[in-house]
């Protein structure tokens, strides 16, 4: 998974995200050791945040149940439930899951804060957590994810580097997601660690629940404060977001200037073909999904995470969580062939289907 020209090293990543400290001692640390030791006869617990966005039901949890089957020699079940984001309804889930006691959680929280108080219901009645993708709160054992502060440098840096001598003179609009998204807040803070300075912000947002039509009104609105002809690039912190905005910018009437991305959504790669999204930033969802697999299942053994987690994490309120961080890759026109084409992730004929196929020939992808 990993490109020698544009990974970045998981061992630099584990900086930026072990600052955020809490104030408990250094004992009270998450129980890395597991549950009673069990066999391959276990269920993992599989709680996602939502399904408008495709990796969730396309990438982590088939990657997540397949792993867990490989590693349990076929024996493991997954039970699996979507909260399409709504953090009171993954609070239920989490109630269903330790009335049918399973034997481990994976939970991807909708609200890191509101997810606290089952992660400790959850851990009462012994069943271990693993922190997927957004670092809850609460008494996690675990927590596997990219370095989100870096996903914001990575966009911010692409962003200049698209706008060249125009950040100079225009103005960006920054589309940051939702404001309940721990990772959000990260990728915000890498973003303006790049831009600051460099660029003028014109106008800012924190999306609710990461929505690509609450992405389209809010550009609307920037592009109606501002003035159409003073936009020169957007930030957007996903893909899903930087098809509203792009639909949005195509209504006024601006073309070719650069908007940002994240998760390598389909449609955002064809954008990205086409020319109408500069970037989007590549996560390789089997290492993150295969890692959070090995994890849940260790701990359902009552096994060490000592072999899989060497990075230490502190959330708001754990020190010290067992962690592993999985490096990101800039995707552009100029690498899908060596990202998520390399990978598995699509294929050149879904990437250039129908409308997409002169201009992936233009660029040599076929």
């Amino acid at each position: 998974m990993r490109r020698a020209a544009v990974a970045i090293a998981a061992g630099a990543m584990a900086v930026s995200l072990a600052a955020c400290g809490s104030a408990k001692e250094s004992g009270d640390k998450a129980d890395s050791t597991g549950s009673a030791k069990k066999g391959d006869d276990i269920k993992v617990g599989l709680l996602l945040p939502e399904n408008a966005t495709a990796r969730y039901e396309k990438f982590d949890r088939v990657l997540i149940e397949k792993k867990v089957k490989e590693l349990t020699n076929g024996k493991g079940e997954v039970v699996y439930a979507n909260a399409k984001q709504d953090a009171s309804t993954q609070n239920q889930q989490v109630d269903t899951m330790v009335t049918n006691k399973v034997d481990v959680l994976i939970v991807d929280a909708v609200d890191s804060k509101a997810i606290a108080g089952s992660v400790k219901k959850a851990k009462d009645a012994g069943i271990p957590v693993v922190a997927y993708d957004r670092l809850a709160e609460g008494p996690i054992d675990a927590y596997t994810s990219f370095d989100n502060v870096t996903v914001g440098k990575t966009q911010g840096e692409a962003l200049l580097k698209a706008l060249g001598d125009k950040a100079k003179d225009g103005q960006i609009v920054m589309m940051n997601g939702s404001s309940t998204d721990p990772n959000a807040a990260q990728f915000k803070q890498g973003a303006h660690s790049v831009l600051d300075g460099k660029v003028k912000i014109g106008r800012e947002y924190d999306t609710k629940e990461w929505k690509p039509e609450n992405a389209n009104s809010n550009m609307e609105g920037a592009i109606s404060a501002l003035g159409k002809d003073k936009i020169v690039g957007v930030y957007s912190a996903n893909d899903g977001m930087a098809g509203g905005i792009i639909t949005a910018l195509k209504a006024a009437g601006i073309a070719d200037i650069p908007v940002t991305g994240q998760d390598a959504e389909l449609a955002g790669v064809q954008r990205i073909v086409t020319g109408e999204q500069y970037m989007s930033v590549y996560k390789p969802y089997p290492q993150e999904a295969d890692v959070a697999a090995e994890m849940a299942v260790a701990l359902a053994q009552g096994k060490s995470l000592d072999s899989i987690a060497k990075d230490k994490v502190d959330s708001p309120t754990t020190k010290a969580v067992p962690s592993v961080l999985v490096p990101v890759v800039s995707l552009t026109k100029d690498n899908i062939k060596d990202t998520v084409i390399k990978d598995g992730i699509y294929t050149v004929n879904e990437i250039c289907a129908g409308k997409y196929k002169a201009a992936c020939d233009k660029i040599g992808l076929e």
